[in-house]
């Protein structure tokens, strides 16, 4: 989710793309015009599965982790269904 929020700008888990819509009392996060340009060529590309955005919005997404022996601090997987 941290991830998928901060390369594409878009929060998983919530309905409709709030992403970039700080919370009450917070201030928006300042990004340069190169980000938000970066980010805008992204969402053009960004399509995510129905089901795997309903998943998130449920809380139980089905994935496994498959990290290589040594790799401390380094996770890999895929999602198994969606």
């Amino acid at each position: 989710k941290q991830w998928y929020l901060k390369k594409y700008g878009v929060e998983l888990g919530k309905k409709g793309k709030t992403g970039d819509k700080p919370k009450d009392g917070e201030e928006p996060e300042k990004k340069s015009g190169h980000v938000v340009a970066k980010l805008k060529a992204r969402a053009a590309k960004q399509k995510l599965d129905p089901v795997i955005s309903d998943q998130f919005q449920s809380g139980r997404l089905l994935a496994c982790i498959a990290s290589r022996p040594g790799q401390s601090g380094h996770c890999d997987g895929y999602i198994l269904e969606g």
